[in-house]
Parts: structure tokens; C-alpha cells; sequence
């Protein structure tokens, strides 16, 4: 049998700080003379450790993003610069950028039913800015989603020849257009800055504001991927105009389900403006009420996407398993929110007063409160797999009331069944006999 080495043994450890001193970095034990005479102090560490076995150096080296999300009207009018230059955060940069008599470059990805409406505004916004551009327009739909498409995006890429640092690459479309632009970014040349320009209601305060990129594959959602934010992200609401109603009342599922978890005035907003929000799609006039339409409007996509970012920011790359924003999608994201409303009164979590106000909430959304394909069945499978990849534990997050969430690990077989049980004999029925307003598209 080999030696078993002695826990006390002998062991030196010393740390450095990494400084540049002219054009060269070096490792110092951080005394105050060695920090004055250096040019610039790294946030990075050595560790350093020599035992009798050899010498081991632990890298501590922080990684920080910095993103813009920026809420803006009229991005593709000509004189609004945001889409060429509102990812750069230095002032004095985007003067001298306004004043260059040289002409920008952009490579854009548009979703290919997006380019059918915007495709003629987008060529004349950059041709009136003097642009050199390419636009790829592409069914970025969820069964194109894959490494092929992502693949095609960097071989364009490559032939347009960007600057990798100063000419980031647009997206413009939905979730799947989103992700798979930013993989694609996030592959060419290790890393290359992009920039997001969500039209649907969904991507505008879900995909486009957190560092998520992927594609499917070997048949599973999002099986390759990055944790790389772009450099900024565009909101413009008038893009939403021009979506289906049905794509409106998904955005508003998400927007519910951040409301329930962490912001009580969110939901009482959706209670009372959801219908309206649906009927007129966030936008505005300037009228009286069209002023109304804008406060309801701004205040909802503005909460949606405070309460996402409070909680993305801290765990962008989701080293931490307890997430708040898994509600609904434990899972089936299409199916799920049905019968969480019966699982948390069940659960002893929602009054029978909270549970009828999400349920009612929802129906004035327009969201299904019924689907006959979410069975005892698909909600063990589904908590099978969440087992294998949350480290052996359900991490279930569920609202504590409205506004108020927390994870739990043990709701168990029974209550599930209980509650499942109560929301096919009480939903089921009045889903097939309510006169629930059918779904205008």
C-alpha cells in the first residue's frame, strides 16, 4: 500500500496579487510600495502552495460583464442612433463616433417573419447613417434551432469581416433568434459583442435581458450553449404591435409568473390592465386614455424586468441551483402554470380567495387554465428529471403568497396527486362548459 499522507504535513502557502508594471504583468505579495509603484492592480489571485509532493497554484480570477438594457421609442427612425452607437458607455467615444466621417459597419441577424415587416425601415435606418451592412434574414423558428443555423450565422460573419471589438453583431427577433445569434457570437473568435433587439412581449423581458445563448440538440431544448450577455440590450415596444394576440398573452404568462414570485403590484396590475394590455398590445396614443395605456404599459414591462434582472444578475451563470425564475418550467412551461394555482392552495401556501384571483387573472389574460395533456404521469417523469439535473433535489420555487416565493424540496408524491386531482375536477369541467371568450389572433 502507498504512503497515506499526514493531514499536518508541512505545507507553504502564499498569496499574490498580480500588478502591471509598463507592459508587463507580475506577481507580488500586495505590500503597499509593490501596489504604489504599479500601473494597474488586477482583481485576479495566485495562490501558490509548495507541500513535500510539489507545488500547486490555485487561479482566482473574477469575470465581470457590464450590460446595458435600454428602453428607447422609435429605434429604426433615422435620427436615433441607439442601435449604432447606445451600447458604448463613454460619452466623450460617442461624440467623436457622431462627428467620424467614417462610416460604421454592422452585421445584422433578423428573423425572417421580422424582416418581412421591418426589412425595408431597417435598410433605410442604415443606409440614411451611412452604414456598411449585411442583413441575413433566417427562420429562426424552435425547430431550426440548432447548430447549423449557428454555424451559417458565423460563416456570413466571417466573410463580412468585422472588427471583433468595436462592431458588434445585431439580433433582431424573438427568443430563439436571440439565443442563437448569441451562441453564434459567443463562439467566432472566443467572443465577439452583440447586440439584442427583442420583438415579441416574451423576449422583451425574459431571453433578451439575461446572458443565456444555445441551440438544441441530441433532440433536448438548449442542450448547447453560453453564458455570454450581449453588450446591450434595445427595448422598443412598438415591435410588439405587430405580433399575434396569442404571442401577447404568453409575454403576459411571464410576466404573471414574475408577479406571483416576487412583486405583488405587478399582479395587481395584470388584474386590473392585463385585458386591456392584450386588446392594445402596449401601445399607445395621444390621447387621454392613450396616456393611461402608456403609465399601465411602461409600468408593467418596467417591473417584469427590474424583478428578472434582481434576480439574474446575481447568478448569471446559475451557480446557484435554487432559481426563482424555474416557476413554470419544472415541468412544461406550456403546461405547468395550469395547475400551479390548486397545487399551492393544496399546499396550504394561497388562500382559496388568492387561488380563484390567479386563476381569474389568467383567464383575463386569456391563458388556458386546462390542458388534457398534463397528466400524474408527464408530473413524475418531469420531477424525475429535475432530480438528475438539480442536484438531487426538486428545488421547486413556489409563491408563498402573491408576491412572495420560496424554493421547496419537499412537496411530496401525495400532495402533487391531491392537487392534481382538485384542478382536473374543478378546471376540467368549467373548461369545457364556461363561455370563456375564445382567443382573438
Amino acid at each position: 500500500m502507498g504512503k497515506v499522507p499526514l493531514e499536518n504535513a508541512k505545507e507553504k502557502k502564499t498569496e499574490f496579487s498580480l500588478v502591471r508594471v509598463k507592459s508587463t504583468w507580475k506577481r507580488t505579495r500586495g505590500t503597499k510600495d509593490n501596489m504604489d509603484r504599479a500601473d494597474c492592480v488586477s482583481d485576479a489571485k495566485i495562490y501558490e502552495s509548495i507541500t513535500e509532493q510539489g507545488t500547486s497554484w490555485t487561479v482566482v480570477s473574477p469575470i465581470v460583464f457590464t450590460y446595458k438594457v435600454t428602453e428607447t421609442h422609435n429605434l429604426l427612425d433615422p435620427c436615433n442612433d441607439t442601435l449604432l452607437l447606445g451600447q458604448i458607455t463613454d460619452p466623450q467615444q460617442v461624440e467623436d463616433m457622431r462627428k467620424s466621417s467614417k462610416p460604421l459597419k454592422r452585421f445584422i441577424v433578423v428573423d425572417q417573419e421580422v424582416y418581412k415587416i421591418y426589412g425595408s425601415k431597417l435598410t433605410e435606418y442604415l443606409e440614411a447613417n451611412n452604414v456598411l451592412y449585411k442583413i441575413l434574414a433566417l427562420p429562426t423558428t424552435e425547430e431550426n434551432k440548432s447548430m447549423d443555423i449557428a454555424l451559417k450565422i458565423i460563416e456570413e460573419v466571417n466573410n463580412f469581416s468585422l472588427d471583433r471589438r468595436k462592431e458588434p453583431i445585431i439580433a433582431m427577433g424573438g427568443g430563439v433568434c436571440l439565443d442563437i445569434v448569441g451562441l453564434a457570437a459567443s463562439l467566432y473568435r472566443r467572443r465577439t459583442p452583440y447586440i439584442r433587439v427583442p420583438t415579441t412581449l416574451l423576449s422583451y423581458i425574459d431571453a433578451s435581458v439575461g446572458a443565456k445563448t444555445g441551440v438544441n440538440f441530441a433532440n433536448c431544448k438548449n442542450k448547447l450553449g453560453a453564458y455570454v450577455p450581449p453588450v446591450a440590450v434595445f427595448l422598443d415596444l412598438s415591435f410588439i404591435q405587430t405580433i399575434p394576440r396569442r404571442h401577447i398573452s404568453n409575454g403576459l404568462a411571464e410576466m404573471l409568473k414574475m408577479a406571483l414570485m416576487k412583486h405583488r403590484g405587478l399582479f395587481e396590475l395584470l388584474e386590473k390592465h392585463g385585458l386591456m394590455l392584450l386588446d392594445t398590445k402596449f401601445q399607445t396614443d395621444k390621447s387621454i386614455d392613450g396616456h393611461n395605456r402608456l403609465q399601465a404599459a411602461s409600468r408593467a414591462t418596467r417591473l417584469a424586468i427590474t424583478t428578472m434582472l434582481e434576480e439574474l444578475a446575481p447568478n448569471l451563470w446559475e451557480d446557484d441551483l435554487n432559481r426563482l425564475v424555474d416557476f413554470g418550467h419544472l415541468i412544461s412551461p406550456a403546461l405547468e402554470m395550469k395547475v400551479l394555482p390548486s397545487l399551492l392552495h393544496e399546499s396550504g401556501l394561497l388562500t382559496e380567495e388568492e387561488k380563484q384571483r390567479i386563476i381569474s387573472c389568467m383567464v383575463g389574460l386569456e391563458l388556458p387554465v386546462w390542458h388534457e395533456g398534463f397528466t400524474m404521469e408527464l408530473i413524475q417523469k418531469s420531477l424525475q428529471d429535475r432530480l438528475k439535473h438539480s442536484g438531487g433535489l426538486f428545488r421547486m420555487p413556489l409563491p408563498v403568497g402573491l408576491g412572495q416565493a420560496d424554493i421547496f424540496n419537499d412537496t411530496s408524491y401525495e400532495t402533487l396527486h391531491r392537487a392534481y386531482e382538485k384542478w382536473r375536477d374543478e378546471l376540467s369541467i368549467s373548461h369545457c362548459t364556461s363561455s370563456i371568450r375564445s382567443v382573438k389572433l
